[in-house]
């Protein structure tokens, strides 16, 4: 790849206007990292206002080979934004914010820069729904979160967010704007590029605009939040409820040690004498609801030790998922370095799943702790480490190996939500085999000149393991 000299700044500056143009290195520092591990300084930051820009923008960094970055609010944890080869960073967050809701026909058309929050309360405000909800949903954007397929909790009855986003407009990785899908729920004319295009991780276009499925808003929901002495008690748990014919909207599980710093950072009620609890929300018709919930609690109640309690309002059923999304900003009070995997396996061996991340915190004396989606199988393994630590770090790589092997050899997947980016990618080859081989033809067609957001999921040559001390 070249670097940017300055002819091609002027070129870029007859694009975008001096004071949407980044260069000094205070302000390129800002656009170094996300939420996961290195830093990787780009040449330039660029904040576009319209797709012709892009196009514009695209074109240019094609005839000189400069690689370019589509970047949204950074909440990635698997490095999907990271300039890792300089360049141009694309900041999206910028892009001009817009929402529309077409209630007759249930769509929200989006631009990529809008925060994933406001699309909900937008939504709810017609009587609407959009399901899903990541835990970074006040933060991140709409773009991030389809580039990335990130859904959170309600996967589990509504799907993920690849079943909501039906139309697109982008910027190819050859400056062409085009549209893919449209607004009708049904579409089967040509090859389904939309669907290719999410969870693409901005390696296929820059998306300029999305168009959104809702569906109305439920009736009514209840939850409860149910202790278990075994954290393979509560995996089983869930899976007997999901073979009883209980579908919930959502199942959330944390362990024992997720409980104590959800409890320390915030008191807010758990039950700290527990090995796991698990949260369960059931939506629908009153009626249907009332009698799942009930199911619900007596599966949960048929193990030993259990303790169930149902929310009797809306202020307690709220203070419930307080309590869950207090996790992640609760466990980062446990140490100053937070590395966040989502490996996922099938329902049915989520016991197992939770077995072995146990088996590997011992191992490797760790500080590692477990919550997730437990409902689809998509746990959130968490290491809490000191990356000035450079042993613990190095315990630290090699128990994340053992985490991915572990959901591959129980039929699971390296990401549900999180993406590969650069740290998972080494593990691309155990998990897809020969089907890498045709993502890699994809991205060659699509992008000849290799120029977006390159060195992402593909594994570099020689790279075998994941890497967190890079930058030490």
């Amino acid at each position: 790849m070249n670097k940017i000299s300055e002819q091609i700044l002027n070129e870029l500056r007859e694009v975008v206007q001096e004071n949407r143009i980044l260069v000094k290195k205070s302000e390129l520092y800002s656009f170094s990292f996300d939420a996961s591990f290195g830093e990787y300084l780009p040449d330039v930051v660029l904040q576009p206002q319209s797709k012709e820009e892009i196009s514009k923008i695209v074109t240019i960094a094609n005839t000189y080979r400069i690689p370019v970055y589509p970047r949204g609010s950074a909440t990635s944890l698997s490095g999907g934004p990271l300039p890792t080869m300089g360049g141009i960073v694309l900041d999206m967050s910028q892009y001009p914010k817009a929402i529309s809701i077409d209630k007759e026909n249930m769509l929200a058309i989006v631009t990529p820069s809008v925060i994933t929050a406001s699309i909900h309360d937008k939504a709810e405000e017609e009587g609407l729904f959009y399901p899903p909800d990541p835990s970074s949903s006040h933060v991140s954007t709409i773009g991030g979160n389809i580039l990335e397929n990130s859904s959170g909790p309600k996967g589990l009855k509504y799907g993920t967010t690849k079943e909501y986003v039906i139309g697109l407009e982008l910027v190819t990785p050859m400056g062409e704007i085009v549209r893919t899908g449209g607004k009708t729920v049904k579409n089967v004319t040509g090859f389904d590029l939309t669907r290719l295009i999410v969870g693409s991780e901005g390696l296929l276009g820059v998306v300029t605009e999305i168009t959104l499925r809702l569906i109305p808003k439920p009736a009514h929901k209840m939850t409860l939040l149910a202790s278990f002495q075994s954290v393979v008690d509560s995996g089983r748990a869930i899976t007997n409820i999901l073979s009883a014919g209980v579908l919930p909207a959502a199942m959330e599980l944390m362990d024992k040690y997720c409980i104590e710093a959800v409890e320390h950072y915030q008191p807010s009620g758990l039950p700290i004498g527990a090995e796991a609890i698990v949260i369960i929300e059931v939506d629908g018709h009153e009626a249907s609801v009332n009698e799942e919930i009930d199911k619900c609690s007596d599966i949960c109640r048929s193990f030993p030790g259990a303790v169930v309690k149902v929310a009797k309002s809306e202020e307690e059923r709220v203070k419930i998922w307080k309590a869950r999304k207090m996790v992640s900003p609760a466990i980062t009070q446990l140490g100053p370095t937070k590395i966040s995997e989502d490996a996922t396996v099938p329902r049915s061996k989520i016991p197992e799943m939770i077995e072995r991340l146990h088996q590997i915190r011992v191992k490797y004396d760790l500080n590692l702790v477990v919550f997730g989606h437990a409902g689809d199988g998509n746990l959130h393994p968490n290491i809490i480490t000191d990356k000035r630590n450079i042993e613990e770090m190095k315990r630290a790589e090699s128990a994340v190996g053992e985490i991915f092997q572990a959901a591959i050899d129980l039929g699971g997947t390296l990401s549900g939500e999180h993406g590969i980016g650069i740290l998972k990618a080494p593990y691309m080859r155990s998990e897809l085999g020969p089907a890498l081989d045709l993502m890699k033809m994809i991205k060659q067609a699509w992008d000849p000149h290799n120029i977006l957001n390159p060195g992402k999921m593909f594994p570099q040559k020689g790279q075998t393991k994941v890497v967190l001390t890079q930058n030490e």
